[in-house]
């Protein structure tokens, strides 16, 4: 008889934000474990009290024991960057097929799906038609991750995800470096999520009484990116970057800047804030950054 899955909860790609994951699981005493590719961050894990495993999602195939023995999963491990699909997802997947199968599995995915949506208020029945090869990938992953879940009986949840920011998740170095940003007159719509709300999040999705559903993840007040720039520098005390027109932003932003630059959108974010029952501790950039810069912490 097959053993069934205890109730560790696993963190495929415990990074920066898998790691405020697990700092909320930890304090409701819920053994976390997390998935992640160095022996540094090996090290970095078990300081901080967590069960670390060791694997390359690059290896195929994904040895089974990396995420034997989970009832829910956490996937936050970007695709790769180049290709239309995501390989890591279908790893990731094809172990999961070898053993008893977790409850739920929460996907943070991108609002790049969405593609250019001409600066409009979308909900989470906006079709998607991504327009690079970052939204492609991730749109697959989200395909991949829906129609097998379905098959196996497995709950799942997407969460997209525009710009991450928040304590070490700041763009300071290139403002220290002076790069120029689109005027703010060209700049189209951006949305963001502050990094400790995104986990508070990804907790209550994992925990919701609502599955096999789609999430919005913003805070709600969209911007776009120049001011972004802008409000980062005043909070730090920096110089506002220089600005270029669009029509020769090609020659002086890199290729990832640009690629930001393509689409825009202002995402609405009542499904979440109603079923996941979140109160955002960061509903604006304004108080986001100042939680930044004045050593806040998450209540």
């Amino acid at each position: 008889m097959e053993d069934k899955p205890n109730n560790t909860v696993l963190i495929v790609g415990c990074g920066a934000i898998g790691q405020r994951v697990a700092q909320r699981l930890q304090a409701m005493g819920q053994p976390v474990a997390g998935l992640v590719r160095s022996a540094a961050s090996v090290a970095q894990l078990r300081s901080a009290g967590i069960i670390a495993r060791q694997c390359d999602l690059d290896g195929m195939p994904l040895p089974s024991a990396c995420v034997a023995g989970c009832r829910d999963i956490f996937y936050f491990v970007p695709p790769p960057p180049e290709g239309n699909n995501d390989p890591r997802m279908a790893g990731l997947l094809a172990a999961l097929n070898a053993q008893p199968r977790p409850r739920r599995l929460v996907y943070i995915s991108t609002s790049a799906v969405y593609g250019d949506c001409h600066g409009e208020w979308i909900t989470e029945a906006q079709p998607v038609n991504p327009a690079t090869p970052r939204g492609m990938r991730r749109r697959a992953a989200e395909q991949h991750l829906q129609s097998w879940a379905d098959a196996h009986g497995v709950q799942w949840i997407i969460l997209r995800v525009p710009g991450i920011y928040g304590p070490g998740k700041l763009p300071l170095a290139r403002l220290e470096k002076g790069l120029p940003v689109l005027r703010e007159a060209d700049a189209p719509w951006t949305n963001r999520i502050h990094a400790d709300d995104l986990a508070a999040i990804c907790v209550a999705a994992m925990a919701g009484k609502h599955a096999n559903s789609v999430y919005n993840v913003s805070d709600g007040s969209p911007g776009n990116m120049t001011d972004y720039f802008f409000r980062v520098a005043d909070a730090a005390g920096l110089p506002r970057p220089p600005t270029v027109a669009r029509a020769g932003a090609e020659q002086v932003l890199s290729p990832g800047m640009l690629s930001f630059l393509n689409d825009s959108r202002r995402m609405d974010n009542r499904k979440l804030l109603e079923e996941l029952e979140i109160e955002l501790q960061y509903p604006d950039l304004a108080t986001g950054l100042a939680a930044c810069f004045t050593g806040q912490t998450p209540r």
